[in-house]
């Protein structure tokens, strides 16, 4: 670690380092972890794989720093720590981090995120002790990294409040859509602009949004294709006029990821094939209007269901044939007749059921929409299917 930060200055002159190691290598761990004045990363291993991705034993890692710090604030009387966040504590840490477990899960084939839930707990039970001695056993090293994070802390709280104000700004100077439903919060962290077709869809969605948080935008008619309509055309189509004017970031070359009004864009269509067709057509204006957008991890797939399963006073809901099948199978085996509805739309769906199924947090189901590394193949499939 040392040799990777070469002569950068760091805020603490000791690296916080140690190693747990376990009977049979299940739970044994290594780490080493200090701050610095430039941008925080964290090398970590799996029994010894690389994990570039993370996952959760930087999870764990990140917990108990962050716990460790605010626990030490509280002992030496610094209420400033409260609002100590991990993304304070990590944004110019330097880590390394290295655990053996048994039978490791990871997403994906790479194995480069790991999934084992177990390792949270093993990263934060081996160095919470440790970590609390630490400082306890270095008090101007402590002081020193607890106003260096508490300074991080501050500096983010300035540029969410100057966001906010740009964002009140930027609503006044803006001539919104009159069919926007805009949410009454002012941050665009946390807020949510859901985009539905019609004007039926939009006023079930409409009654069924949490009013400070969610948005709705409904499209009315056909939404054009931008992979084959000229500049002419896009310029001149309503929808995609009030969807740029709802966003208010800009397009191409003009987008500014910090005039974003809402930190999520959500695609609400039916759960049919015509559902799906339009959310493609959104997809593909987002991925060449604004990819970066997208890139941001700013876009996301709402999933609907196409059924409703009632037995007596038990209510399911199935997201396609293949989960009302499974449904069936396994929930509804009691006596008793089974009712099955299919919703023709979202339109159709009461607003209790819309809240519940799709826009509630707490319940729904949202797919994140990524663009793959393969940069080229990504654009040829789009030039291709569009």
């Amino acid at each position: 670690l040392k040799a990777s930060l070469g002569d950068d200055f760091q805020v603490t002159r000791e690296i916080f380092a140690g190693k747990s190691e376990k009977q049979g290598g299940h739970g044994s761990l290594e780490w080493a972890v200090t701050w610095f004045g430039g941008d925080g990363f964290i090398n970590s291993y799996c029994n010894t794989i690389p994990t570039g991705e993370g996952g959760t034993h930087e999870a764990g890692f990140r917990n108990v720093l962050t716990r460790g710090l605010r626990a030490y604030a509280d002992l030496v009387g610094n209420k400033r720590a409260s609002i100590v966040t991990s993304e304070d504590v990590m944004i110019s840490a330097a880590g390394m981090l290295s655990v053996f477990i048994r039978e490791p899960e990871f997403v994906g084939q790479t194995k480069d995120r790991l999934a084992t839930i177990e390792a949270i707990r093993i990263v934060e039970t081996a160095i919470r002790d440790p970590f609390d001695h630490w400082l306890a056993d270095n008090p101007q090293e402590a002081s020193k990294l607890l106003e260096w994070v508490i300074a991080r802390a501050d500096e983010r709280v300035r540029r969410r409040q100057e966001k906010e104000v740009s964002r009140k700004s930027a609503v006044r100077k803006l001539r919104l859509p009159g069919k926007l439903a805009d949410c009454t919060q002012n941050a665009a962290a946390g807020a949510e602009l859901f985009i539905v077709e019609g004007d039926s869809a939009g006023g079930s969605a409409k009654q069924a949004r949490d009013r400070a948080s969610q948005a709705v935008l409904p499209l009315r008619g056909k939404i054009l294709n931008v992979a084959s309509a000229g500049n002419d055309k896009l310029a001149g189509n309503q929808q995609i006029s009030d969807l740029i004017q709802a966003l208010g970031c800009g397009t191409r070359s003009k987008y500014r990821d910090e005039d974003l009004r809402y930190d999520r864009v959500i695609i609400m269509t039916d759960a049919d094939v015509d559902g799906a067709h339009i959310a493609s057509l959104l997809i593909t204006f987002f991925y060449q209007e604004m990819p970066a957008l997208v890139r941001g991890g700013h876009l996301y797939l709402a999933v609907p269901p196409l059924y409703s399963i009632r037995q007596g006073g038990k209510v399911a809901y199935a997201r396609d044939d293949a989960h009302k099948d499974e449904l069936l199978r396994t929930e509804f085996t009691g006596r008793g007749k089974v009712e099955l509805g299919r919703f023709k739309g979202l339109g159709e769906m009461m607003a209790a059921q819309l809240k519940e199924t799709t826009m509630d947090p707490r319940k729904r189901t949202l797919l994140r929409i990524d663009v793959i590394d393969a940069e080229a193949a990504t654009k040829d499939a789009v030039d291709a299917l569009m």
